[in-house]
């Protein structure tokens, strides 16, 4: 990935504002367990996956098409035959059958799903991983604190917060970071910082307060410290052992994961790596097939990481998009956009474990337009309550109220915690 001048400064600054607060020290980034910081890691499915084709199909109904089901580690739950091997390690996790919203637009239903509230034309809301960064700061951690890989179309953005917050993006980790080595010797390279040197102090004469507000000078010194960390090494995935490598599968999805699972084990706060493809208005059952044989692998090789390395007690993985599809296959054997009544995946972080809340009918009263439907699944869960649940579990005061640039208050969840879903202590 080619990174330019601003981009290195924004990712310094953002991984930098919170050096001067408490975090991890380097005793702390070897810890396991539940003694060590939490982390976020959000598997994002770009597009709106199926419910019916996930984790929760309704084999041999009006509604279920061709899709079959099969056991899994949790007794009692069974998901879709795409996915064996999350299967085997689906019972660390949570299931949640019945998320509703009231999004059913792409952009619109990615801005809850990453959020925690619908759009708003007078402001723009942090993400989970923005929140994270913002309110559990790593003084040792000397590169970006939140991390997008992958990309998409809406990333995750540190919305109030400031733009700092938003997530560094970096679009194959396989790549590597370029430009982020001096292109000069280091004779050459201090001679160039010292020239920088005096120009700065030129340009604060009379000047000094307007200069300090922009924190340039700071901005270049995290910068700096960036191109020296020896925390890049977090995304040369190639040093893992070949079979850790196949595990999460030979694609740059898999490879997003596990360098996810470097980069929360460095230290980094929140990752999100994104698969894109979901939209499934036609071909849905194709379509889905081609996905599990990226996230299939790749999200259960994660797990299992996380767990063996007595990284999951600390890391909370969600694995979720902005909406599910209708439960009706149109005219083209395709899915359209569902927002009432659709999954995801949660644990890790000392959330409980083997936890399925809500079900949907297996022959739901629809209208194909969700927007018209007046389906529910029963016990609803809120996007809201799903991400204070999250933050809660972070560490994070979810219900903490901010004041934003406009001088408006605003907490960081307006949900409440699903203690379902909180081990007792």
């Amino acid at each position: 990935m080619n990174l330019s001048r601003r981009d290195l400064l924004q990712a310094a600054f953002a991984s930098g504002l919170s050096f001067a607060l408490p975090g991890l020290d380097l005793r702390a980034a070897e810890t396991r367990g539940d003694e060590r910081q939490k982390s976020l890691i959000v598997i994002w499915l770009g597009g709106g996956a199926s419910q019916l084709e996930t984790w929760d199909p309704h084999p041999g109904t009006k509604i279920g098409g061709p899709t079959k089901s099969i056991k899994t580690k949790l007794p009692g739950l069974e998901i879709a035959d795409l996915y064996p091997r999350v299967a085997e390690h689906i019972h660390e996790l949570n299931v949640i059958r019945s998320l509703v919203s009231k999004e059913g637009d792409h952009e619109r239903g990615t801005y809850l799903l990453k959020t925690g509230y619908r759009p708003d034309p007078t402001l723009i809301h942090p993400s989970l991983g923005a929140i994270a960064s913002h309110e559990l700061p790593n003084d040792k951690l000397e590169i970006p604190a939140h991390i997008s890989l992958l990309g998409g179309q809406f990333p995750a953005r540190g919305g109030f917060l400031g733009e700092i917050f938003d997530a560094f993006k970096i679009y194959d980790p396989s790549n590597g970071i370029r430009n982020l080595k001096a292109r000069v010797g280091d004779a050459r390279q201090q001679k160039r910082l010292a020239g920088l040197d005096i120009v700065t102090k030129s340009f604060q004469t009379g000047r000094r307060v307007q200069v300090e507000n922009t924190l340039h000078q700071l901005t270049v010194e995290r910068a700096l410290r960036m191109m020296t960390s020896e925390q890049l090494k977090a995304f040369e995935i190639d040093q893992e052992s070949q079979a850790i490598r196949d595990a999460y599968g030979d694609t740059q999805f898999g490879r997003g994961c596990l360098a996810a699972r470097r980069l929360v084990e460095t230290g980094v706060r929140a990752v999100e790596v994104t698969l894109m493809g979901w939209d499934t208005h036609a071909n849905n059952f194709e379509g889905h097939k081609t996905q599990a044989k990226e996230l299939d692998p790749a999200l259960a090789a994660l797990v299992h990481d996380l767990k063996q390395r007595d990284l999951l007690a600390s890391t909370l993985v969600l694995c979720i998009g902005e909406f599910g599809r209708t439960p009706k296959i149109n005219g083209l054997d395709g899915r359209d956009h569902w927002p009432r009544g659709f999954s995801c995946l949660v644990g890790g972080g000392g959330l409980r474990s083997g936890v399925v809340l809500g079900e949907t009918d297996t022959e739901p009263l629809i209208e194909q337009d969700a927007n018209k439907s007046t389906a529910m699944p029963h016990d609803p869960i809120e996007v809201p309550d799903l991400f204070a649940t999250i933050l809660r579990q972070l560490g994070v005061e979810f219900d903490k109220e901010v004041l934003t640039p406009i001088g408006r208050p605003m907490k960081f969840s307006s949900g409440k915690p699903i203690e379902r879903l909180i081990a007792s202590t």
